[in-house]
């Protein structure tokens, strides 16, 4: 599933082809998504020019000069590239937002599990966006911020710190590489971190991410850039993936587990 870094890395990636420009025209494909992409998109949008290319957690967010947004997800397996009107279209590219002669943004989705939504609200008060927990390079977010809301929760840190209502973003690749640096069991009660250690987590999730967003994203089968070259932060994962090899730190096995139906890896030496 592209996570933070690969939203983010799509976003910059078509940001100088879009903002500035006017949506020409919008085709509808296929329309049954994860929500259906609502029937008046194909008009709506049409004439209006795109001011903005923001991101919210997941979501890539496509403001208007009509007060009126574009929300993207991308889900497990979907991406955006650009390429141009005429080219004809693969088997799973679902909508079309063309922009000029020379532009089309084409939303490619073999799994159907993204999802396109059209507002007239602000898209922060959008009911996905509204309940949201902070970014991870957010004021807001810090060692404090995470010892307060993890009070005395019998909740394994690493599904506290994956829960979008308490901060977005770090999906399970990010969370096992930040627990490994700040020397956390994954499994460790988020009530029973301490401050310090907490604050010590929060600087590692911005690391990670950092590292990620500025290599192109973690290099997944089902993720490509909007420039269809793929990301090379997986070169750089230090426990991800890497069960049965030796810790970069200790040299002891790193072991694998299952905690909230995801795989864990985690160190039994270095991580307590």
């Amino acid at each position: 599933m592209p996570e933070l870094p690969e939203v983010e890395t799509t976003r910059r990636g078509l940001e100088p082809y879009c903002v500035g420009r006017v949506i020409d025209r919008a085709v509808v494909r296929e329309s049954r998504l994860r929500w259906p992409v609502p029937a008046e998109l194909a008009t709506t949008v049409v004439g209006s020019r795109v001011w903005q290319l923001d991101r919210r957690g997941k979501y890539l967010i496509m403001r208007l000069d009509s007060d009126s947004a574009l929300m993207l997800h991308l889900g497990m397996s979907g991406y955006i590239r650009v390429v141009a009107p005429e080219t004809p279209p693969l088997k799973h590219d679902h909508v079309d937002l063309i922009l000029g002669e020379d532009c089309c943004l084409r939303f490619h989705d073999p799994r159907r599990f993204g999802s396109i939504h059209l507002t007239e609200e602000p898209a922060e008060s959008h009911s996905l966006l509204r309940s949201l927990g902070p970014e991870p390079f957010d004021t807001r977010f810090d060692g404090a911020y995470l010892y307060a809301r993890a009070g005395s929760r019998r909740l394994a840190v690493k599904a506290f710190i994956m829960d979008s209502h308490i901060v977005v973003g770090v999906g399970n690749i990010y969370a096992t590489e930040a627990l490994f640096r700040a020397g956390i069991h994954p499994a460790r009660a988020a009530g029973r971190v301490s401050r310090k250690r907490f604050e010590h987590l929060a600087d590692t999730i911005r690391a990670v991410l950092g590292e990620a967003i500025e290599a192109g994203g973690t290099t997944l089968r089902d993720f490509s850039r909007s420039d269809g070259q793929p990301g090379y932060f997986k070169q750089s994962l230090d426990a991800y993936g890497r069960g049965g090899q030796p810790c970069t730190r200790c040299g002891r096995a790193l072991r694998t587990s299952r905690l909230g139906q995801r795989a864990t890896v985690y160190c039994p030496g270095c991580q307590r």
